[in-house]
């Protein structure tokens, strides 16, 4: 009797109640599944937190200060260290030379290192000799900023190799780095010679990702190498090009240890860049408000920038 009653009032009290715990688990599971990627990106996130955003937000909040940092009770300005900013003719002309810097530096980078990888990806040169030009042209990717620049300066100095070598074709040498016609085009050389590699390995790997059998199409079909090149090769590498192309327009718009190495952004203000500006707003004149303000205007134009990369790689996915 007591198994009887046991089993007629089982079905209507259990069942609902086990019914119920299971969905709350499965609920659970389905919780916990969702917050695990989070969980994983958590501690980058709090990095990435800690050293940027912090620090971004403090010199926004500098930049609308005057005497930020130096003095105990600064006062809220607002808008006019920006506007100090906008109407320094040193800033104006570091915002020149910085477009100018950026912009050759950046044409030459994707030119050069798009010839030197068709010449290695090419197959008129045997292997050996392709392994010998990809040491060669990869040499000056393996110097760090700073032996790069105390190199290029004992080398343009007014008694250095450059001007002996000008010298022995009865040309005459320059003051490289000490003039201010010759310096900030100097500098734009040294800064091309520096990075042209990496765009050289990257277009390679793009050169020897397109499909042969399409080139092999297009030459049975008559196409000649510009041809082939135009309608087959760039269209394929099209999108490495765009994204180098605005990657370094953020990198070098950033350079500042190579300025400052060689010219310091001299001879008057000849190779006064965004950086260079910026950093001797802060540490020479000891205004932090005003360097603030040009830091976050840099920012902004970086964003801009990366905007455009950010959009470009979604349309590409």
């Amino acid at each position: 009797m007591h198994l009887s009653s046991t089993n007629v009032g089982g079905p209507g009290t259990v069942r609902p109640a086990v019914g119920l715990r299971s969905s709350k688990r499965n609920a659970s599971a389905v919780r916990a599944r969702k917050l695990t990627p989070f969980g994983f990106v958590s501690p980058t996130l709090a990095l990435i937190t800690l050293l940027t955003v912090v620090p971004i937000v403090m010199v926004v909040g500098y930049s609308l200060m005057d005497s930020a940092i130096i003095a105990p009770n600064p006062v809220f300005v607002g808008f006019a260290n920006y506007v100090k900013v906008l109407s320094d003719p040193a800033f104006l002309v570091a915002l020149g030379n910085t477009f100018l810097f950026i912009t050759f530096s950046t044409v030459v980078h994707l030119v050069l290192g798009l010839v030197f990888a068709l010449l290695l990806n090419t197959s008129l040169l045997g292997n050996v000799t392709k392994a010998i030009f990809r040491v060669v042209y990869i040499l000056p990717w393996l110097f760090t900023i700073a032996v790069i620049a105390v190199v290029w300066r004992l080398m343009l100095d007014p008694s250095g190799v450059v001007n002996y070598v000008l010298g022995t074709f009865g040309l005459r040498g320059a003051n490289w780095l000490s003039t201010p016609e010759t310096a900030l085009g100097s500098v734009t050389f040294i800064n091309i010679w520096s990075g042209y590699p990496f765009f050289m390995i990257s277009l390679l790997a793009a050169l020897q990702g397109v499909p042969t059998v399409l080139h092999e199409a297009a030459r049975v079909d008559g196409a000649g190498w510009w041809q082939r090149f135009r309608y087959v090769t760039l269209p394929h590498i099209r999108p490495v090009i765009i994204s180098m192309a605005v990657l370094d327009l953020i990198w070098t718009s950033q350079q500042f240890a190579l300025i400052w190495m060689t010219t310091g952004g001299g001879p008057l203000n000849a190779t006064e860049v965004l950086s260079t500006y910026t950093y001797k707003q802060a540490f020479s004149n000891f205004d932090f408000s005003t360097a603030s303000a040009a830091a976050v205007i840099v920012l902004l134009l970086t964003m801009v920038l990366a905007f455009f990369y950010v959009r470009h790689q979604t349309v590409r996915d």
